[in-house]
């Protein structure tokens, strides 16, 4: 009895190691589960993003969404919606079908160019100036073969070619006659020199205007301008070129002034920023990123458009642009204007077509032919650019009490589901990240929900920025800052032009015949808006 009962102890003892051996088992598990289940994440993570580089690589760049209504009618999305939305759903697909929702919300707002028959001729435009060449039978056909008889005109067959004059280079001679007295040879007086923008230079108003359309919306590039000038016969050396572009830029700043003036009193301004290359500026490398700010807005038919150089992206720069401006502000999902939205009250809206996008690159990874909740967020935003199409000649009033009344279910309902999938979503995968950045940017997305005056996305700055973007793949970089802020300048006017429905090349050639006869009071004058009239729109 006294070994058994001395034994106990002992018994006890294995019972506890062997019960802290199971639990550190099961402790060990637990962790490679969750190792695992990591590992998992990254795995799927990587492959997206893999799935994703091929996509951008090779795969169409469109943003057009494809998915037919009855695909959408997925569980998921049927367990949050009550049945008296669902009916509200459905009558809001039979609405989308006809109006093409799912390519509403693409970044290209041009509208698509009518189909014609297959081997059609396009019409030339009526516009065009028309040079009639008459073509005549000889003397000898315009008698009757049966009888002699002279022939009669009883109509006439009129076919068209498009014809093109070749640009050719000329020389212009500015001849001022010298006039003295002939009896007391003084009085010498002689007609005063043309104004020009460039006073020191040979190139005159068109030929500035023509190089910088070249380059600034044609995307030619000034070594290649050279060459061109050369087939012609004339040198103009690259470096040349360039130093024409900067100076151009400088005399152009009053004026860029003065749209500024005008857009800073706009009740809403759209921003946005792409990198840029500059080459040669002080304590910084070549290969630094520097930056390119965009900045649109107007009412109709007075929109302005300014560009900005700066070799950062903080939030100092929104600063030193929009200075003391309190309107509404419309960005991308950057937070680098938190601190002007913070310091001046400004009331900060996002953009629906960024969210969206995230939501398409969920799309992409998705496994081919399956329909997911990347699909119903995208069909739920595509309702709402249907019901912004609705709204587009409303006034803001109207405008946000149709929202209120279209729009509101549609973001209640996304709300909804937002909120429940956000537990069910890895959040590193591409999926996870869209559903946070959809929950991070919400109360500016919501925010065109309570004014009319706000659109859905920041599609207008996107637009007048990508110009410059197709720009900068031809002509890389920027040698010098000073060449920087030159090319704002010059992209400020064109793309200003051409959002008020101006010829950019002669809105550029007035301008620059012009502002060298004005004073600081007169740079109103050359507004696009009020000179609109003499130009083609």
């Amino acid at each position: 009895m006294k070994n058994i009962a001395s034994s106990s102890p002992t018994i006890t003892q294995l019972e506890r190691k062997l019960a802290a051996a199971d639990a550190e088992n099961a402790r060990l598990l637990a962790l490679m589960e969750k190792k695992e289940a990591q590992w998992e994440a990254t795995k799927q993570s990587l492959y997206e993003q893999f799935r994703l580089a091929l996509e951008r690589q090779f795969g169409p760049s469109t943003e057009k969404y494809g998915i037919q209504q009855g695909d959408l009618l997925i569980n998921e999305a049927e367990l949050i919606v009550a049945d008296d939305e669902r009916a509200e759903v459905e009558e809001a697909h039979a609405d989308v079908a006809d109006d093409d929702a799912s390519e509403a919300p693409s970044d290209n707002v041009a509208p698509q160019a009518k189909k014609r028959t297959r081997g059609g001729r396009i019409a030339l435009p009526p516009e065009l100036p028309r040079v009639e060449v008459v073509h005549e039978l000889d003397d000898t056909e315009r008698c009757c073969a049966e009888d002699g008889t002279k022939l009669k005109v009883i109509g006439e067959e009129i076919s068209e070619e498009l014809h093109v004059i070749p640009a050719r280079v000329e020389v212009i001679r500015h001849v001022r006659h010298k006039y003295a007295c002939p009896t007391c040879e003084e009085n010498v007086k002689t007609a005063p020199v043309p104004a020009k923008l460039l006073p020191k230079s040979n190139a005159s108003s068109t030929l500035l205007a023509y190089v910088a359309i070249a380059k600034y919306q044609d995307a030619l590039p000034l070594y290649r301008q050279s060459q061109i000038f050369a087939r012609h016969g004339v040198d103009i050396p690259r470096n040349t070129l360039a130093r024409w572009m900067v100076q151009t830029g400088e005399r152009l700043l009053p004026l860029i002034e003065t749209l500024r003036e005008q857009l800073l009193n706009a009740p809403l301004i759209h921003m946005d920023e792409t990198t840029l290359q500059v080459n040669q500026e002080e304590d910084r490398k070549a290969s630094t990123k520097s930056y390119m700010w965009v900045q649109r807005g107007g009412p109709p038919g007075q929109q302005v458009v300014l560009f900005d150089y700066d070799p950062s992206r903080a939030g100092r720069v929104p600063l030193r642009l929009l200075g003391d401006y309190n309107g509404c502000l419309v960005t991308d999902g950057y937070e680098g204007y938190a601190e002007i939205v913070r310091r001046n009250g400004i009331i900060h809206a996002g953009c629906w077509a960024h969210a969206r996008r995230k939501f398409i690159e969920a799309q992409k990874v998705q496994p081919k032919g399956k329909t997911g909740k990347a699909d119903w967020v995208i069909n739920q935003i595509g309702k709402l650019y249907v019901i912004e199409k609705q709204a587009k000649a409303l006034d803001p009033d109207a405008r946000r009490a149709l929202r209120e009344q279209k729009s509101q279910p549609l973001i209640t309902q996304l709300r909804t589901w937002l909120d429940k999938s956000l537990a069910q979503v890895l959040p590193k995968s591409t999926l996870g990240k869209a559903l946070h950045y959809l929950d991070h940017q919400w109360p500016r997305l919501t925010r065109f929900l309570d004014n009319g005056l706000i659109p859905l996305d920041n599609n207008p700055a996107e637009n007048a920025i990508r110009p410059f973007v197709v720009g900068r793949k031809n002509w890389l970089f920027s040698h010098t800052p000073n060449g920087a802020n030159a090319s704002a300048a010059i992209y400020s006017l064109i793309e200003t032009a051409k959002s008020n429905g101006l010829s950019p090349y002669e809105y550029l050639q007035y301008v620059f015949e012009t502002l060298p006869t004005l004073n600081e009071d007169g740079l109103t004058t050359l507004l696009p808006w009020h000179w609109k009239k003499t130009l083609p729109a």
